[in-house]
């Protein structure tokens, strides 16, 4: 052994006992020789004479890699030594024939050194054939006598050409694209026939003696039978071997599937419809179909089952390309062939085949409407894939209790069978579409089947049906629901009124309240099922069923359903409220510590539901005081008591009673969406005053707790509610809820603070004012004291919760001082405490407006300075409101943010938004120039055009659009003057930004 194998094997070795100097030392001699000149030379000569798998595979691999890089500068007379050499291993041949210690490298090699060995010959393939190696394919033939070892090599070399060039599985450059054109062509035009020729001798010569050969073979002919001439294949010899080869008895079932790859291959190749149709009927491929009946594990399944479905799906595109009615009959018959072997492979392969399968049932329904009304055939294969879509959407029985109890093996499973059934859903409202009726009564006899059985081991079944029948209802309309078109009209009220054995479980309590919700339309045109769908929501099958997942889940579903049926409920608003006693119970009780509904808003939506029964004006007015007050008073007195003993409290007891807390706010809160500000300020007042005392009890919960997060958070979203609910009427209690909430607060809670600003400043206008003027200082001291006066920091390690937080609230602070602004509030900013903070404002609007990463944020700012112009500045010839303020435009809002600021690379103009901006800078100018005249006009002209070297006519023509009335075309203008500018100023240096 030479310092080369040495060196080759220390590098290749990976166990601790190798020192790792030593093996440093080991790779940098192998790259040393990988660079010398004659390397090709020492790698062949190591291949002749050393059997060393490593030393093997190190010099084919150089190789390869010498080819690919530098093939092109090697010398003539090197290429065609390496051609030949390579050429030599792969025939099985010696290169030194004179020497006694030369090795045929094919001879007991392992599969990766001869997949290793064609790769390097398909490199050799790639840069030569046919210009300079015009012979080699035809010269590799007769080899192939040498037997099985020749062949396997033969076959290696094809499937690498087919990997590393031709596949179009794998991205291909456009020179690799050329290169295997020029490739096949040359193929086609010199031995492909002789190939197929090969292929064929060597299948019938050895199917019987060496059955892995020939399935190698049948593999390497399968990738080619996509672009060689079809008659090779399609002919009175080969298909009838290859169906021999699948159909024998007892045979490798290898062997069998790489046949039926083979004509795979040749059903899915690309031709004229025509010609295809033909082929595909003198397959008689109904031959195999009895196949796929075997071990549903098997290979031979697995191939046989996609051959059929690849079969059917090329049938049905014939069917839709063929344009005579009599191949249009043929395509037809073949596909009523095919079908029921595709509904048995469906139900019974695995789940990657029917996926295929449903693409192609899919396509075949939607096809099949050309033929409405549908044959008798169609009818009846239609009737066969409802079944097996029923069959398929059903769980496996073996996980009734990890799905029941929802454990992490249930959650996955549901999780699996949730996406399963999204494209077999898909289906079944395709096939609802085209044969209603079939759709329909299937549905109805699989329920009654249901409904019939008494046994609790059905489990599955009902959950199935019940599915189908929610399915169907989202190909319906909402008219054919109402209406209950077909046999809905049966359908519905017996899905309401049943009571299934298996009721009990999880799942099937679900889909059953999701269906009736899915129907609810039917019930609100035919109101005498609604006592029944009351019951089924009210008792053990909804909110009282032992499942706590069914239980809050049933409750956000009826809270749906008395959104739709309202009024038509008020008959039964006593006997709903009394069912849901012992549930309200749980809330208004002081030790209430249920898992129910904690940590969850889901417990809140019984309280929507209700408020939404009882806060209609249908409710007698004493009855709907009543219910309100037997709600409120007691969840009121359970925050009160909270409240009262909150000091003596225990460590272990106070996360407890906050919890509490929670959760009755989450109920009032809930309970108050469904009563109108007119009912709780016009028509009904003392309902507004049961709400006004409550809101004056929760805001205690802000001076006894205030700096418990959640529980700000949670009466922040009351006072919102209550600002919808009370109107005006709330304003009394504002200025003690704004200074409790305004008091210490960090980033994230002064965010809701201004979003609860915006929302009363929206709905209310000018007449908050005093209330904004008397928080602002405040707000605006705290805003500048949070806010870096900076950019925020970009990069690594920048993008912490902190940082985040505090973007949040500069977005929100932009937003709270463009509402200000925009509802006739700017006079806030000049009460004597808010100037104090005029300057910094102002400086900070000007600072984003000019360059904010946030373009929307840039765009509101221009928008803010466009409503104080006017508001401040009545007529060019009277002083502003503010002084100063209109030199602080002139000079910095004019020329920084409407002119400069467009001048910056970053000023996208193809950009959407950007181009809204710059319309609002357009306007911008145009009021200026209405509010301050001439003045502004030869202040900017002089300060900006001038200053910027444009030429004196432009400054003349922008003038004159300004003073004109057409706003698009000053805007056009304005735009063409700045990208003149800015293509100047990139040749002939930057414009100093002002």
């Amino acid at each position: 052994m030479d310092d080369v194998e040495k060196a080759i094997l220390i590098s290749f070795e990976e166990s601790a006992a190798i020192d790792s100097a030593l093996k440093s030392q080991a790779l940098s001699f192998c790259q040393q020789i990988k660079e010398t000149p004659t390397v090709c030379r020492i790698c062949i000569e190591k291949l002749c004479f050393c059997n060393l798998v490593q030393v093997q595979f190190w010099c084919l691999q150089t190789l390869h890699e010498v080819i690919r890089v530098k093939y092109a500068m090697l010398s003539l007379e090197e290429k065609d030594f390496i051609r030949k050499s390579v050429f030599s291993m792969c025939c099985f041949e010696v290169i030194d024939d004179k020497n006694n210690n030369a090795v045929r490298i094919l001879e007991g090699a392992p599969a990766f050194i001869k997949n290793k060995l064609a790769q390097v010959f398909v490199t050799l393939v790639y840069f030569d054939y046919p210009l300079i190696w015009s012979s080699v394919f035809v010269d590799f033939l007769p080899h192939l006598r040498k037997g099985a070892v020749v062949i396997d090599m033969f076959c290696r070399i094809l499937n690498a050409l087919d990997d590393e060039l031709i596949s179009l599985d794998y991205p291909r450059t456009p020179e690799e694209m050329g290169v295997a054109g020029r490739v096949k062509d040359a193929i086609r035009q010199q031995c492909i026939a002789q190939i197929v020729n090969v292929w064929y001798e060597i299948v019938s010569m050895y199917r019987s003696s060496d059955l892995d050969l020939c399935s190698s073979v049948l593999e390497s002919m399968r990738r080619y039978i996509s672009w060689i001439d079809i008659g090779l294949i399609v002919n009175d010899a080969f298909i009838p071997l290859l169906f021999q080869l699948i159909l024998v008895s007892g045979g490798s079932e290898q062997l069998q599937g790489a046949a039926a790859g083979c004509v795979l291959a040749v059903v899915s190749k690309r031709m004229d419809h025509q010609s295809k149709l033909a082929i595909l009927q003198n397959l008689q491929i109904n031959r195999i179909f009895g196949l796929v009946t075997g071990d549903i594990d098997s290979e031979l399944v697995s191939k046989v089952a996609a051959l059929i479905t690849g079969y059917a799906v090329e049938v049905l595109e014939c069917y839709k390309r063929v344009n005579t009615e009599d191949a249009k009959g043929v395509s037809l018959e073949l596909l009523n062939e095919v079908l029921p072997s595709v509904f048995y492979v469906m139900q019974n392969c695995e789940v990657d085949t029917t996926f295929s399968i449903v693409q192609f049932l899919s396509c075949y329904v939607a096809t099949m409407k050309s033929l409405s009304p549908l044959r008798e055939k169609q009818l009846h294969h239609v009737g066969k894939m409802l079944e097996v879509i029923c069959a398929q959407i059903r769980y496996d029985p073996i996980y009734r209790d990890n799905l029941d109890m929802l454990d992490k093996i249930g959650r996955e499973e549901e999780e699996k069978m949730v996406e399963f059934r999204k494209d077999l859903f898909v289906l079944l409202r395709s096939v609802a579409r085209v044969a209603p009726d079939v759709t329909q009564m299937f549905i109805r006899n699989s329920l009654v089947s249901c409904i019939s059985s008494v046994s609790e081991r059905n489990v599955e079944e009902v959950e199935a049906s019940l599915s189908l029948l929610y399915a169907l209802g989202e190909s319906l309309s909402d008219e054919a629901i109402k209406t209950g078109s077909g046999l809905l009209s049966e359908l519905v009220p017996t899905l309401i009124s049943t009571r299934f054995q298996c009721h009990f479980n999880r799942l099937v309590a679900l889909v059953y309240l999701e269906t009736i919700t899915r129907y609810i339309k039917f019930v609100q045109e035919h109101t005498e099922y609604v006592p029944m769908v009351l019951t089924a929501f009210l008792d053990e099958r909804g909110i009282h069923h032992p499942n706590f997942h069914v239980r809050r889940r049933a409750s956000y579903l009826f809270m749906r359903v008395v959104k739709l049926l309202k009024a038509k409920l008020v008959p039964f608003i006593e006997s709903i409220l009394q069912s849901l006693q012992d549930t309200v119970t749980r809330f208004t009780s002081l030790n209430h510590t249920s898992n129910d509904f904690s940590g969850s808003e889901d417990g809140s939506h019984i309280f929507e539901a209700i408020g939404l029964l009882i806060g209609m004006e249908d409710v007698p007015s004493e009855k709907q005081s009543d219910y309100l007050s037997s709600l409120l008073t007691p969840l009121c007195h359970q925050v009160e008591t909270l409240l009262i003993n909150a000091n003596a409290l225990s460590p272990e007891e106070s996360p407890v009673k906050i919890a509490n807390i929670q959760q009755v706010i989450m109920a009032i809160n809930a309970l108050s969406k469904g009563f109108s500000e007119r009912l709780v300020t016009a028509s009904r007042p003392a309902i507004g005053v049961m709400f006004k005392k409550t809101l004056d009890v929760l805001l205690q919960i802000l001076v006894v707790f205030p700096k418990i997060e959640p529980l700000r958070n949670k009466v922040t979203s009351f006072i919102h509610r209550m600002v919808d609910t009370l109107g005006a009427s709330v304003f009394p209690f504002l200025p003690k809820a704004l200074g409790q909430l305004l008091a210490e607060s960090e980033p994230k809670e002064m965010v809701g603070f201004l979003v609860l600003l915006n929302q009363l400043i929206c709905k209310f206008s000018t007449s908050v004012h005093d209330i904004v003027e008397e928080v602002f200082p405040a707000i605006a001291g705290r805003i500048f004291s949070l806010i870096p006066t900076e950019p925020f920091p970009l990069g690594h390690g920048t993008n912490s919760e902190e940082i985040r937080e505090l973007q949040e609230l500069q977005k929100t602070s932009y937003t709270f001082l463009h509402v200000i602004t925009t509802h006739d509030l700017s006079s806030v900013f000049l009460s004597p405490r808010s100037r104090d903070y005029l300057d910094k404002m102002m400086q900070l609007l000007l600072q984003s407006a000019c360059h904010h990463e946030d373009i929307l944020v840039r765009k509101a700012c221009v928008q803010i300075f466009i409503r104080l112009i006017k508001d401040w500045c009545t007529r060019p010839d009277v002083e502003a409101k503010v002084p100063g303020f209109r030199s602080f435009i002139i000079d910095g809002f004019a020329k920084n943010c409407c002119f400069y600021s467009a001048l910056d690379k970053s000023f996208e103009f193809h950009d959407a938004n950007t181009l809204i901006l710059f319309g609002e800078i357009v306007l911008a100018q145009k009021v200026m120039y209405e509010k301050f005249g001439d003045g502004f006009l030869i202040h900017f002209v002089t300060n900006c055009f001038t200053t910027a070297h444009c030429p004196q006519d432009v400054a003349a023509q922008y003038c004159q659009k300004l003073q004109g009335n057409d706003m698009k075309a000053l805007r056009s203008f304005y735009q063409s003057v700045i990208e003149n500018l800015r293509l100047r100023q990139q040749q002939n240096g930057n414009l100093v930004f002002r």
